[in-house]
């Protein structure tokens, strides 16, 4: 089912991000799964996330079909010209899975294979656009193609004080080209979402929010060092010191529910990336 036809019912939607393994054992993967499985409305994964070479994700969101859990394929522009992504779209869309993210995906320099090269043969816009022209039965050259999918269209955008007004601009014309719902990069500050909210809402398309469940504050101190588009406040990251291990897990759970109340009136649905963590997120959703 597309996420949008939840969240035209008038649902909240609530998505988690699992990690495809670095290797063919799906165990540990499916383990994720299943422990959350019966509090999400589905499962995205990552396509090489920061960088690093995983399993392709369209083989774990067949995974997630067959244990009737909805997929989320995000997909990047970075490791793939434009036959590749056409084809793996095709495929996708043979296997049914319909829930698409575009993404740029991170510099390779952060990664496990610097000496990769990035391709970067079209942008997210054009990405959507290929999307989209699917639905509607052609490729990106204009050809027939015989059958066409049926895509839900998302995008991802950043929420950074540095990505603006690149972020805005290429998202206004990921929005012209098709783009169907907004997942952001993970936000901690509800003032900062409302702010994004209100210079999006000319768009009136529905945006989950993204949330790293934190595990420590020098986690929180390692993704402001490394990660571009994740930003965590100085107020958080003093709310995880000087913890127990015990309590840690506690106060890191508490501090994404407090978050989640406040900004569930803003939004339509929030996607957390438990990190490993994916054993609490059932008590969050029951506490939200």
């Amino acid at each position: 089912m597309h996420i949008t036809e939840l969240i035209k019912q008038g649902k909240f939607v609530v998505t988690c991000e699992i990690d495809s393994p670095k290797g063919v054992n799906q165990e540990d993967f499916l383990d994720k799964v299943d422990m959350v499985k019966e509090s999400v409305d589905a499962v995205c994964v990552g396509d090489n996330l920061r960088a690093v070479m995983r399993c392709a994700p369209l083989a774990m969101c067949h995974l997630l079909q067959e244990r009737a859990v909805e997929p989320i394929m995000q997909m990047n522009t970075r490791d793939r010209n434009r036959l590749a992504i056409q084809s793996d779209l095709l495929a996708a869309a043979t296997l049914g899975v319909e829930n698409i993210v575009a993404t740029t995906g991170y510099d390779v320099s952060l990664g496990d294979h610097r000496e990769a090269v990035s391709v970067n043969d079209i942008d997210t816009t054009a990405l959507v656009r290929a999307a989209r022209e699917m639905n509607e039965g052609r490729d990106l050259a204009g050809h027939a193609l015989e059958g066409a999918s049926n895509f839900c269209i998302g995008v991802l955008t950043s929420l950074a004080p540095k990505s603006e007004p690149a972020g805005m601009a290429r998202l206004e014309q990921e929005v012209a080209e098709g783009a169907l719902f907004i997942k952001t990069q993970p936000v901690y500050e509800p003032e900062v979402l409302e702010k994004f909210m209100e210079s999006v809402g000319r768009f009136k398309l529905p945006v989950i929010v993204g949330h790293v469940m934190l595990k420590s504050a020098s986690m929180a101190s390692f993704l402001n060092s490394n990660v571009p588009d994740i930003q965590v406040p100085d107020s958080v990251i003093r709310q995880l010191e000087g913890h127990s291990r015990e309590d840690l897990i506690k106060a890191s759970q508490q501090i994404t529910i407090e978050f989640l109340r406040k900004i569930k009136p803003m939004c339509q649905g929030v996607h957390l990336i438990p990190m490993g963590w994916e054993r609490y997120v059932p008590n969050v959703i029951e506490a939200l």
